[in-house]
């Protein structure tokens, strides 16, 4: 048989290397266990010395003496006279089974029958027996031999009770039946203990328990076989456990044994993964270990060839497993069909379908799907859709992936009638109704043509949408993505689900939406069509209202949704009052931003924020309110507020004329102390303080502090000019005021 041939030089590539640079991260975890292993291979005629000795104490007909003349050759048995005593003894058993076993309605042994002399092969047989019918007898009967002393070196019995428990999943049970094993009924522990163990965990897909058992194995120092990595490596493809797959690896080619399972699976893996580097290593590797590749291996490696688009790699693949005496099948074709088309090579893929009939193969169900594929890889619609019509006269059903790859050829290519018929088979082929709905949206949305979309929804699907909250969410959510406000309003009217609060947040959500996006006027419409209930109205709604006709500049309207919503009783919460303040003084209503301040001070509980408190502080500074600033200033003294530069330069700012001059100045040093910048605003506001109050030295010192840090503007120097003129400092006034003129700044008229 032929070996591995490869499209690159796999003498030159040390894979060995490159892939136990990954594999072998745990390998500290078993160095013990291999040492361990090393120390415990079974001399072959000593194990059948021991069977031979296992056997004579179970037959007491036959004594150690004729055992010794059978051997020494002193008198033989004819083969004819054996098996008539075997015969002979396999009947007595069975008739003493009619005994053992009731039949009372279920299987089961009769415990006052058997004895506890009954040989060590008779109860196994019994327990195999009960195995097959209940695990509860099973673990009865095992208890039964537990007490009667024969579990002693029995590892047949334990693996029949691991098969009950691994069904049970009783792993707990099985690991101290492990320790028990080694500990108080002296076996030795062998590949079968945990390969039953490891079989119950690939059944039930339970990857990191069949690690467990394997590293659990290793730490015995049992040496696995071909079976147990056969099973974990399928066990962690299925689980796509990458990790897991490269250590049990590299400690089967540790072991020198292989498994050509194992490799198919571990390039299974890379190439589900995407990790395809990886995967050609490890095609390097199986010719490093002398693998000969079976059929599943050869196909393994074509397939890893075309998912990267390596379509002369993979053609390369198909002759070397023909030269290795295996015709390619129809998987083979499949695999280079959808590797064509990855690689966009569709007149390949043309040909190659042609030519499946000319070896005697038919295409199949595989085939016709990927070619649909391909050509919609390619954007040609025509051919996609000649071998979807093929699929489907042939009796054959195409998949997800064909009808989302047809859908949204279709949605680009402008053919709605076609886009129906695909509708109509994914409902046929049991599609979701909600899938369905999504991958109409996201093909018409990439295409920029969900304007379409009303067209295409009808019949089921559209009831579909009208029952269920989320898909009718999903719709008009996308509806008013695109600007189609009348087909959303249309489809909340037909709606047939009932659930107000639901259908607030959903209205929320549209107008926010609308915001977001900049549609305002679409906002607007939502608002004034959406249902009225009978009960309270949705705040969260108004206040977005409220804000967007703020944007909008037309406060009638927002001043009306506000005084609506105080009217209705609901108790307001900050963002509603910092909406409905920002409100008023956009539109210059500075009184009335004033009056909802006095209205939020009275509700109880309510605890604005750092933001809240600087529109205060501004708004009161505007309005000339000195009482508010001054009352305001010492509440939050009072409570756990942070401050930020900004909020000291906010107060600062607002607060220089309610509060007194050392309260000031005692701020301005706490910001300088904490490391914050004032802005020029604020040097200008205490420059003036210091000048109303005759504190020039401070003030000089001051407006040094600003000009090194380049924060002075004209203000600064008409500010500090007057501070000197208050004084009659005339000297320093006509200094500063050349200073200012050399700087390039001019004082005001």
């Amino acid at each position: 048989m032929a070996s591995l041939q490869f499209p690159i030089s796999l003498e030159t590539l040390d894979s060995s290397k490159k892939f136990n640079s990954f594999c072998y991260r745990r390998a500290s975890l078993v160095v013990n266990s291999l040492n361990r292993v090393n120390a415990i291979k079974v001399n072959r005629f000593q194990s059948e010395l021991n069977v031979a000795e296992s056997l004579n104490e179970q037959n007491p007909d036959c004594s150690r003496h004729e055992i010794g003349k059978g051997i020494s050759g002193t008198k033989r048995l004819s083969k004819r006279e054996v098996g008539l005593r075997s015969s002979s003894r396999k009947s007595k058993w069975v008739r003493k089974l009619e005994n053992v076993f009731v039949n009372d309605g279920e299987f089961d042994v009769d415990y006052s029958v058997i004895k506890s002399d009954m040989s060590l092969e008779h109860c196994n047989d019994i327990l195999k027996r009960l195995e097959r019918s209940s695990d509860i007898k099973t673990l009865k009967f095992f208890e039964w031999m537990r007490i009667n002393g024969k579990l002693k070196g029995n590892v047949s019995a334990f693996n029949s009770v691991f098969r009950v428990l691994g069904r049970r999943e009783n792993w707990d049970a099985a690991e101290n039946l492990i320790q028990e094993m080694v500990t108080e009924f002296g076996c030795e522990l062998n590949y079968q203990v945990f390969n039953t163990l490891i079989y119950a965990c690939s059944k039930l897909g339970r990857v990191e328990l069949g690690a467990k058992w394997f590293a659990m194995m290793l730490e015995y120092g049992v040496q696995p076989n071909v079976a147990t990595f056969g099973m974990l490596m399928a066990l962690y493809q299925k689980g796509w456990n990458v990790e897991e797959a490269e250590f049990t690896f590299s400690r089967m080619r540790n072991f020198g044994i292989v498994c050509q399972s194992a490799y198919s699976a571990m390039i299974t893996i890379y190439t589900r993964m995407s990790l395809y580097e990886r995967a050609e290593e490890i095609i390097g590797v199986m010719k490093e270990d002398g693998v000969i590749p079976n059929l599943d291996n050869w196909l393994v490696v074509i397939n890893a060839y075309c998912q990267q688009g390596k379509v002369e790699a993979a053609e390369l693949g198909v002759v070397s497993m023909k030269e290795a005496g295996f015709s390619p099948n129809i998987v083979a074709y499949n695999t280079l069909i959808t590797g064509y088309g990855k690689a966009s090579k569709m007149d390949a893929a043309h040909h190659l379908f042609l030519g499946i009939k000319k070896v005697g193969l038919e295409p199949d169900e595989t085939t016709y799907r990927s070619m649909i594929e391909g050509w919609g890889r390619t954007d040609n619609y025509k051919e996609a859709y000649w071998y979807y019509k093929e699929l489907k006269r042939l009796g054959y059903k195409p998949n997800s992936s064909n009808l989302y790859t047809l859908i949204n050829l279709q949605a680009k290519h402008e053919d709605e009638d076609g886009a129906i018929r695909t509708l109509d088979d994914m409902q046929k082929i049991g599609c979701q109704y909600s899938s369905i709905l999504g991958i109409l949206l996201q093909a018409y949305e990439k295409a920029g043509r969900i304007d379409k979309v009303p067209f295409l929804l009808r019949g089921a699907l559209y009831q579909h949408v009208l029952v269920s909250r989320t898909s009718c969410s999903s719709l008009v959510m996308s509806y008013v993505k695109h600007g189609l406000v009348d087909d959303t309003m249309e489809v909340l009217r037909e709606k047939q689900w009932k659930d107000p609060h639901f259908e607030d947040n959903l209205y929320h959500l549209l107008i926010c939406s609308c915001k977001e996006l900049g549609h305002l006027e679409n906002a607007v419409t939502i608002y004034n069509q959406m249902p009225k209930h009978d009960g309270k109205p949705n705040m969260h709604i108004m206040c977005t209202m409220i804000d967007i006709y703020s944007i909008m500049d037309l406060f009638s309207e927002a001043k009306k949704v506000y005084l609506e919503l105080e009217s209705s009783g609901i108790v307001l919460d900050m963002i509603a009052y910092g909406i409905a303040v920002r409100m008023y003084v956009k539109a210059g209503s500075l009184e009335d931003a004033c009056s909802v301040l006095d209205l939020m001070e009275k509700q109880e509980g309510l605890i604005p924020d750092i933001y809240m408190l600087r529109d205060m502080f501004r708004i009161y500074q505007k309005c000339g309110r000195l009482d508010k600033l001054k009352e305001l200033y010492y509440r939050i003294l009072k409570t756990r507020v942070t401050w930020d530069q900004e909020m000291y330069n906010c107060v600062i700012n607002c607060c220089s004329r309610a509060l007194p001059i050392d309260e000031i100045s005692e701020m301005f040093d706490q910001m300088l102390k904490r490391g914050f910048v004032p802005n020029t605003i604020t040097f200008n506001v205490m420059l003036d303080v210091y000048g109303k109050a005759k504190l020039l030295k401070k003030a000089r010192k001051l407006f040094l502090m600003a000009q090194k840090w380049d924060l002075v503007d004209t203000i600064s120097y008409n500010t500090i000019i007057a501070a000197y003129g208050r004084n009659k400092d005339f000297k320093s006034m006509s200094s500063a005021v050349r200073e200012m003129q050399l700087n390039g700044f001019f004082s005001f008229p």
